[in-house]
């Protein structure tokens, strides 16, 4: 049967848009939202997803105030593919393409999490390097993505409290992707299960400054191998500047894996020398409530029948909590500085398992 979409001249294959060419069970498509008060303690993530071979869709939120974290999860059938990018109390309105888009998360009236918040992209979204992840024989990653970085307006309810949210000191970082990933329950037990990874080390650092933004992006394999590798400066002019081969060096807490502080070595086209020092304050965990990889409470894509919703809330100092945290990706708003000049942005990191160039022999591996 025809979908809504195919009366757009948008088609990628011979095939109606109600289908999509891979039959993958982990196909996905989704897009991602942080929100940053960069004066205050208020971080806000939150994303919505389209799992078309599952027939799956859903969204969350959650933000970080204080010592706690509340989270709102929403989950349906996924029908007709179209243009509404909408489940339960949640639903994304493109006003701009690649420019405006109004996000709303009713709330629940218990004095919990709800907003009505637009994002005003700072400078053009910019495609990144194609996402790819091998475990041993078979791709669990292979997605195409592009990012923004921009300001937010609008209103924040968190704990019985109305925060109005200004450019002026409220940004974040967006961004779109499909493709494969893993979604939805668990694949069968195989090969992989008996043969699991050594390892899995990533870091994401989305910064923006007046007049341009920075997005670096890398993933290596356990003895230091890069896999991805994606350093960009986007002006807000709309010129966009690739940065070379990206050096780092994270400084994390005795006993953790937990960065306090990192510093990144770029290389602007002209050949001179990007010094970008960032300083991480408390995050988050995207496995804690928000459904990413490790989250034993739900999982994007995952079938809960339809018309599903959950909301929680976290102490972050419960020890059942805390114990997870090292075991998935952590995002951290941070101050920054490029050259001197000052910014704001978010860290987002996972070192887990063996990792040489930072001395991490395997998963009990801690900072000295």
């Amino acid at each position: 049967m025809p979908a809504p979409l195919d009366e757009y001249p948008i088609h990628q294959t011979p095939l109606s848009m109600a289908r999509v060419a891979s039959s993958d069970k982990n196909f996905y498509d989704r897009s991602y939202f942080n929100a940053i008060d960069t004066e205050g303690e208020l971080f806000l993530v939150s994303g919505f997803g389209v799992y078309p071979n599952l027939g799956v869709t859903d969204a969350f939120a959650t933000v970080r105030k204080g010592e706690r974290q509340w989270a709102v999860k929403f989950s349906d059938a996924l029908e007709e593919r179209s243009m509404d990018l909408a489940v339960g109390g949640y639903r994304i309105e493109v006003l701009e393409p690649l420019r405006r888009l109004r996000m709303v998360c009713e709330g629940d009236g218990e004095g919990g999490l709800g907003f009505d918040l637009t994002w005003e992209g700072s400078g053009p979204a910019v495609a990144e390097q194609p996402h790819l992840l091998m475990s041993k024989f078979r791709p669990t990653l292979d997605a195409s993505r592009f990012a923004q970085t921009g300001t937010w307006t609008g209103v924040l309810s968190v704990d019985g409290d109305d925060v109005v949210v200004n450019p002026d000191r409220w940004i974040g970082t967006r961004d779109r992707s499909w493709g494969i990933r893993p979604v939805g329950d668990g694949d069968p037990a195989g090969r992989l299960a008996d043969e699991p990874s050594e390892g899995f080390w990533w870091m994401y650092v989305p910064m923006r400054f007046d007049e341009f933004s920075i997005i670096v992006i890398l993933q290596e394999n356990p003895d230091g191998y890069r896999t991805l590798n994606d350093a960009t400066r986007v002006w807000n002019d709309g010129r966009i500047e690739q940065l070379g081969w990206p050096r780092y060096d994270i400084k994390y807490q005795s006993g953790t894996r937990r960065p306090f502080a990192a510093t990144l070595h770029l290389t602007a086209s002209d050949g001179s020398p990007l010094t970008v020092e960032v300083t991480p304050r408390d995050g988050l965990a995207l496995h804690v409530g928000a459904g990413y990889g490790g989250d034993p409470e739900w999982t994007h894509g995952q079938w809960r029948g339809r018309n599903w919703s959950s909301r929680s809330v976290y102490d972050l100092n419960d020890p059942a909590i805390t114990a997870r945290i090292p075991y998935g990706v952590n995002e951290y708003p941070a101050s920054v500085t490029c050259n001197g000049i000052p910014g704001a942005g978010m860290f987002e990191h996972a070192s887990m398992g063996r990792h040489d160039p930072t001395g991490f022999a395997d998963w009990g591996s801690v900072a000295p």
